[in-house]
């Protein structure tokens, strides 16, 4: 086993577990170095999409709804001036990669396809794991946008539920460049909404089954090294806030799901029948 059983049981207990040291310094610069390489070669298309979560903002356009099985780039909220123009360089207006990565990128696919990640899936309660998604996160200077507090079943939701979250710091995550906040034991709660696609396809909305604020009181800073795993139980609150400092925080995260449950139709992220859903 790679997780000893108190560190079981301490995710159990907080719904989440910081794993210090969990990859290379080395496999960290390899994936921000094809990270930089994705976002070069980007050519931004007529209409940009920007990537926002914050509610009163967000839309779901068409190049966010069809990004399930391909590689896309998403622009910061704050990145573009009242002209339409970017605040500064294209390499550090990018908010994320998403959300095929695992599947598509033989840098990223070697990063998320190894048996120690497989070992611990198991090792948490997955029976047969499913890499669903990828990001690769920037958390740009100066413009890195919040992410509220939120459930990742929300987004991705299962019946049952079985979303968990593996998150990777590619850099140092501070207070100060917008680290990971968490509720410890909020995932004991249940989920508060659903992220869904309308019927016509055409846009998203949100199902609000609890309307009870989040206690915010209670979130803890999950300051950790480059290097580090995070893992996140689905209905984990958890959130970062934005990043105002001279310095970008990047992370990679994946999101699994169990092979058994069923995932609805209705969820925003689909897939084509040619690239289904795999594992390890």
């Amino acid at each position: 086993m790679l997780l000893s059983q108190e560190e079981i049981e301490l995710f159990e207990q907080d719904g989440f577990l910081v794993l210090k040291d969990f990859v290379s310094q080395y496999a960290c610069e390899a994936l921000r170095n094809r990270a930089m390489e994705i976002v070069e070669a980007f050519k931004p298309p007529e209409t940009v999409s920007i990537f926002t979560t914050n509610e009163q903002t967000r839309h779901s356009d068409r190049y966010f709804m069809e990004s399930g099985d391909k590689i896309s780039c998403f622009f910061e909220e704050d990145a573009f001036t009242e002209k339409g123009e970017l605040r500064q360089a294209k390499s550090k207006s990018i908010n994320k990669i998403g959300h095929a990565m695992h599947d598509l990128d033989p840098v990223f696919e070697e990063f998320s396809r190894t048996p120690e990640l497989a070992e611990i899936a198991k090792e948490i309660g997955f029976a047969d794991p499913k890499i669903l998604q990828s990001m690769f996160i920037f958390k740009q200077p100066h413009i890195g946008g919040e992410v509220s507090c939120h459930q990742d079943s929300t987004f991705l939701y299962t019946e049952p539920l079985s979303v968990k979250g593996f998150w990777f710091a590619m850099e140092d995550a501070t207070q100060e460049n917008g680290c990971l906040w968490a509720i410890p034991g909020g995932h004991k709660n249940r989920l508060k909404s659903r992220f869904y696609r309308n019927k016509s396809g055409d846009g998203t909305r949100i199902e609000v089954f609890d309307e009870t604020p989040w206690e915010t009181a209670k979130l803890v800073p999950l300051e950790v090294k480059a290097g580090t795993l995070v893992l996140l139980h689905g209905l984990l609150p958890h959130m970062s806030y934005a990043n105002r400092s001279t310095r970008t925080r990047h992370a990679f995260t994946l999101h699994l799901i169990e092979g058994s449950a069923v995932y609805p139709e209705w969820n925003w992220l689909q897939r084509s029948p040619d690239m289904p859903v795999r594992g390890f």
